[in-house]
């Protein structure tokens, strides 16, 4: 998700030029959203980091909703393809990856700006009437995801009763060492408590 320079931008085809503008504002919104939370994050401020006028925000984006759910979602599938791109051949369908390895890279989908402006987000939707819908929504769809990613990469078996359960409980736990996370540098006890949960799941997930 590199930056294009104005030059390169110039050059560009019409089309392209509007997507680039597009992913430029997304990637703005959620570092927006991440360091000045949902109340100092308008259109504005996103147009302006973006490098954009806030009239061709608003073209992409009708409205500051549109604009951070659109945002949160983006980014959680650029993460879902690293995370698939970190273990090719389980997700192509081979054998479990190690599962240390593979609790550890679930566990840092919850650290780091994406978490930090989901839970802007959330925050932001408990008050906000128009937000709350689209929010709701996006995380159901984004827990989806993510809960299919780890079934994948742990080769776990949902059809063996209290699979799917474990699973979750894995996902649960990783978000709450995410909120942990958000006021110190949690990384010592995090890996502490990888490894003890991937010893945990031996066996366990089939």
């Amino acid at each position: 998700m590199g930056a294009v320079s104005a030059v390169d931008r110039d050059r560009l085809p019409k089309q392209d030029r509007s997507r680039a503008t597009r992913q430029r504002l997304l990637e703005a919104a959620v570092a927006c959203l991440a360091e000045h939370g949902w109340a100092g994050s308008t259109v504005s401020v996103v147009a302006e980091r973006a490098g954009v006028s806030r009239g061709a925000a608003q073209h992409h984006f009708p409205t500051r909703e549109d604009l951070f759910t659109a945002a949160v979602e983006y980014v959680a599938e650029e993460r879902s393809r690293a995370l698939r791109a970190l273990f090719p051949q389980t997700a192509a369908g081979d054998a479990a990856a190690d599962r240390t390895a593979v609790v550890a890279a679930l566990v840092d989908l919850y650290t780091g700006p994406l978490f930090r402006a989901a839970l802007h987000l959330w925050v932001a939707a408990s008050d906000e009437e128009q937000l709350r819908p689209r929010v709701t929504e996006l995380e159901a769809r984004v827990g989806r995801e993510t809960h299919r990613i780890a079934v994948e990469l742990l080769g776990a078996d949902e059809s063996v009763p209290g699979v799917r359960e474990r699973v979750q409980g894995l996902l649960d736990m990783a978000r709450g060492l995410g909120l942990a996370n958000l006021l110190t540098d949690d990384r010592a006890r995090r890996e502490r408590v990888v490894a003890q949960w991937a010893g945990l799941l031996d066996g366990k997930l089939r």
